[in-house]
């Protein structure tokens, strides 16, 4: 999954905030697999998003990745992000670590561009960037759909309480929010949902 090539991806082949909700995954994923010493019990061991073996791709490249190849709006990363976070909280077993993070991203990435694209790739295009097969992916995006409820709707309140929470991360990173997204950004949010200042995300 992935090459050294792609590890070596610049900042600048990817959205701002694809680099800030990499940032802030990289920071989960690493708290989360050193809370699981020797001997302790593997987090949803049986889960479809547990890969058996850690990918060889770090999360940032993975997700420029996907940024790269995708085609997808920036707004699209915001609402997967909502989606992981519904699908977390349903599934409280399931961790983001090494073993799950990626499978969890290109799943809910392809979810996010299906609610919110008008044209999209389909399963087997975004197969191939997320390193796994199509019936994995295909077998993915059913358990993720089940797992929150078919709830794919995102409201513009919901839409600017995670653009906060991103924004927040941007400026502990010392980020410059003035150049995080290109404007068009906006236009692909659902609604006027964000606040002058958390607009800044899309700028």
């Amino acid at each position: 999954m992935g090459s050294a090539e792609e590890e070596d991806l610049p900042a600048t082949d990817m959205p701002r905030v694809v680099g800030v909700l990499s940032a802030l995954l990289e920071r989960v994923t690493e708290r989360n697999d050193a809370a699981t010493g020797p001997g302790a019990l593997e987090p949803a061991s049986g889960s479809a998003f547990r890969a058996m073996t850690k990918p060889g791709i770090s999360v940032r490249a993975y997700m420029a990745r996907i940024a790269r190849f995708a085609g997808c709006s920036p707004a699209c990363f915001v609402v997967g992000y909502i989606y992981l976070d519904r699908l977390l909280r349903r599934r409280r077993a399931l961790a983001v670590d090494s073993y799950s993070v990626h499978r969890l991203l290109i799943t809910t990435v392809l979810s996010a561009v299906k609610f919110m694209d008008d044209i999209c790739y389909n399963n087997a295009y975004f197969a191939k960037v997320g390193g796994i097969s199509l019936p994995e992916m295909n077998y993915l995006e059913v358990d993720f759909l089940f797992g929150v409820g078919f709830d794919l709707n995102v409201s513009p309140e919901t839409f600017g309480h995670y653009c906060a929470i991103l924004q927040s991360e941007m400026l502990c990173l010392e980020l410059e929010p003035e150049s995080l997204l290109p404007p068009t950004a906006v236009a692909a949010a659902p609604g006027s949902c964000c606040s002058a200042e958390q607009s800044t995300l899309f700028r």
